[in-house]
């Protein structure tokens, strides 16, 4: 079962900063609404507080951790320890998306090295720590960070980001709308 926190503390947040990658779950409260889980990387994740943490969110092709954000707020983050010491290292919390021109994204976005593929911040608030063993994790060799998502963005251009922007990224996989939908 692991052991459980109440916030994130010192030994916890040095794990976190060596991960090179992270999940995030979201899920809405229709019961017959798509659970969504992201791999996410490219050294986009801060500790804000023991209690807060935020991560720069770049363009893809839907939009559910924002919609489902909106519909309920509820996020789970997941790190997994894929070389040394085995440990699983998972956040609960409510979150919320930042977007550009937003109050507060002024002084969030300074965390990070925002890319023209940056669509958004995710906002947490943790409510709850969770370590767990991580045994049966396998181990691997960080060779690098993939350039895909940036070449991909600078070949469609801050004009055609948009137009992707408002074509896949307004209304989740059910049709919820996102943080996004009245903006576009």
């Amino acid at each position: 079962m692991g052991k459980f926190f109440d916030h994130i503390n010192p030994h916890q947040q040095e794990f976190i900063v060596k991960q090179k990658m992270f999940f995030v779950a979201t899920a809405p409260l229709a019961i017959d609404g798509h659970i969504n889980l992201s791999p996410k990387g490219i050294d986009s994740f801060r500790v804000l507080s023991e209690r807060q943490v935020a991560y720069m969110d770049i363009i893809g092709s839907g939009n559910e951790t924002s919609a489902h954000l909106l519909d309920n707020g509820r996020i789970t983050i997941m790190f997994c320890a894929y070389d040394g010491p085995p440990n699983i290292l998972r956040l609960y919390g409510t979150g919320r998306t930042l977007l550009p021109g937003d109050s507060g994204w002024d002084q969030l976005s300074a965390h990070f090295e925002l890319q023209l593929a940056t669509r958004q911040i995710i906002l947490a608030d943790i409510d709850m720590v969770q370590t767990s063993c991580g045994f049966s994790v396998p181990l691997y060799e960080y060779m690098g960070e993939r350039d895909h998502a940036i070449k991909w963005a600078n070949a469609k251009g801050a004009d055609g980001l948009e137009a992707y922007k408002k074509e896949k990224n307004r209304v989740s996989m059910d049709g919820l709308p996102t943080a996004m939908f009245d903006r576009y």
